[in-house]
């Protein structure tokens, strides 16, 4: 296994978030939320696609046909191969002026879970919401920043993050019903001399649980119990959201954020807002697509 991150691709994006391999098509989606963008990566060619949306996407899901389920400003849309709105499935039921769907992702049968962020960092009105063909349900609420997002191999533990609490929880997850219980913390992070908080997440075929730690310029793996198994350095303060990919799912891409750093973080670390890969030993779980008639 490597013993750490290395720049694939110098994305400069603003904040880049959602990573997420294609099976079908042996690509690299992920996206920059303040800039509305969906880029698509071509790690073989080395060649980058960008889909220019008109409002914030905090998350994306892959559909058929090369089209997303995606989290924006607005509420929850289906969004066609180029980048176009189709259809609003649901709106953001929280105050928009400060409330923006962040991290999300497609549940083990094909629901697309996603959280919003509370841009006041301070009314705690942020949510965890399940969208399946019933609508938007709430499964989570009095949440800061929701975040990491991701499933057990078996479908039966949720992960989630709540970040600015620096905290990482687990629930049991009924895959037949989309219904979470059980929440209990699963990792807590930070210190006096450490910020490294949980962003976003995923998990391997071992059901241990990858995250990207903001502003603690790393990538830790724990098991399934909750103990810290190793660490990977990540050349920037701020990576922002890990997932599997490449042809056997074992290399491990990693988003990162360049927005609201100082001029002297920046020039510290130059490549922030880039994408980073590393190989690992382990291979990851593929994503399950998008299904409105679940």
């Amino acid at each position: 296994m490597r013993t750490g991150f290395d720049l694939v691709l110098d994305a400069k994006t603003s904040l880049g978030e959602c990573p997420l391999w294609s099976v079908a098509e042996q690509l690299l989606y992920f996206v920059d939320i303040k800039r509305g963008r969906i880029h698509r990566f071509d790690p073989q060619a080395h060649s980058l696609t960008t889909l220019e949306l008109a409002e914030e996407v905090g998350c994306i899901g892959l559909a058929a046909g090369g089209s997303f389920v995606a989290g924006l400003r607005s509420g929850i849309w289906r969004i066609d191969a180029d980048g176009r709105p189709v259809r609003k499935l649901a709106d953001n039921p929280e105050d928009q002026t400060i409330s923006r769907f962040n991290d999300g992702m497609v549940d083990p049968v094909g629901r697309f879970v996603a959280g919003t962020v509370d841009e006041s960092r301070e009314k705690g009105i942020a949510e965890l919401y399940r969208y399946d063909r019933n609508g938007l349900a709430r499964l989570a609420d009095g949440l800061l920043t929701s975040n990491g997002v991701a499933f057990s191999p078996d479908g039966r533990r949720l992960y989630h993050a709540d970040t600015l609490r620096y905290t990482l929880y687990a629930y049991d997850y009924a895959p037949q019903t989309g219904t979470a219980s059980n929440r209990r913390v699963f990792a807590r992070f930070g210190g006096e001399t450490d910020k490294g908080r949980p962003d976003g997440g995923a998990v391997d075929l071992d059901g241990c649980y990858w995250t990207a730690l903001f502003e603690g310029g790393r990538v830790q793996r724990y098991s399934p119990d909750g103990a810290l198994l190793a660490e990977y350095p990540v050349p920037v303060r701020c990576p922002t959201m890990v997932s599997f990919g490449g042809a056997d799912m074992r290399t491990l891409f990693c988003t990162s954020a360049s927005v609201g750093r100082s001029e002297a973080e920046l020039e510290a670390f130059p490549l922030s807002g880039g994408l980073f890969a590393m190989r690992t030993d382990v291979a990851g779980l593929q994503k399950p697509l998008f299904n409105p008639e679940v």
